[in-house]
């Protein structure tokens, strides 16, 4: 017997599942999935059969990676994120993150230094008074959560594609890998395009004021073509590589591209 074949006649099977399934907690994604829900279209096209929540899993790690894919080929690295004036300025700023403020890192600006490593030329590790002599610039940007919720904020720092130059790195590497000062090991990877991108920004200020604790004292990475969980804070190092790494939320399932 035939096989059948289930594509729709003049549907782009590369935008088909597009932003099919959002975001969910581990445990409701299984049970989302495991409850049915559109079981038949994604099933055809992953290739998976979902019996359990290890099945589950499989199909949901098929359509996230089909979804970043999506996401990165529609992607335009010339195209900038809105800007907005002053007065757009949300206050207070919210703070996020998946502890309180009282648990955010307390990192001491004196003795912290940037490693660097990698795919790059000069793997020196920069001191912050270093890294805020380079040339900066302020973007006022609106910061989008995943959880729904947005804000615009104004943030001071040196393009990262103009840091990767100067220190000479790969940018034919697929990834540049952050970790960080948050407790659990937060990590983060960035696509090398997103990377490049020119309001993509080592941030060292905010609101004309050295960065606050609450926002990522002394580096984060503003990434406004992303969703707020791809703006890693409290940097400790960056990594040129072609090795996908992997990332805190991104080993929980969620998105890995992540556009906003």
């Amino acid at each position: 017997m035939a096989k059948r074949s289930f594509l729709i006649p003049g549907v782009d099977k590369r935008l088909l599942i597009k932003d099919s399934l959002k975001t969910m907690p581990d445990l409701t994604r299984r049970r989302f999935i495991a409850g049915g829900a559109s079981l038949g279209a994604l099933t055809l096209l992953t290739g998976c059969d979902v019996v359990d929540s290890s099945s589950a899993d499989a199909l949901l790690a098929k359509i996230s990676k089909f979804n970043d894919a999506v996401q990165a080929y529609i992607f335009n690295p010339d195209a900038l994120a809105p800007t907005f004036p002053e007065s757009a300025i949300t206050k207070p700023f919210p703070f996020n993150a998946y502890y309180e403020l009282d648990d955010a890192p307390e990192v001491d600006g004196e003795a912290w230094k940037l490693e660097v490593r990698g795919l790059v030329d000069n793997k020196k590790s920069w001191t912050l008074p270093e890294l805020t002599k380079l040339p900066q610039f302020t973007q006022i940007t609106r910061h989008i959560c995943v959880e729904g919720w947005s804000a615009i904020g104004s943030w001071t720092g040196t393009p990262l594609r103009d840091f990767l130059k100067l220190i000479g790195a790969d940018t034919r590497a697929k990834y540049v890998w952050f970790q960080c000062a948050d407790k659990d090991g937060y990590n983060s990877p960035l696509d090398m395009r997103t990377a490049l991108h020119p309001q993509t920004q080592m941030t060292f200020k905010f609101g004309n004021e050295i960065l606050p604790r609450a926002y990522g004292f002394p580096m984060k990475i503003r990434v406004p073509t992303k969703l707020g969980f791809k703006n890693p804070k409290y940097v400790v190092s960056m990594e040129v590589t072609n090795d996908y790494k992997g990332g805190y939320w991104e080993d929980q399932g969620y998105n890995s591209f992540s556009g906003s």
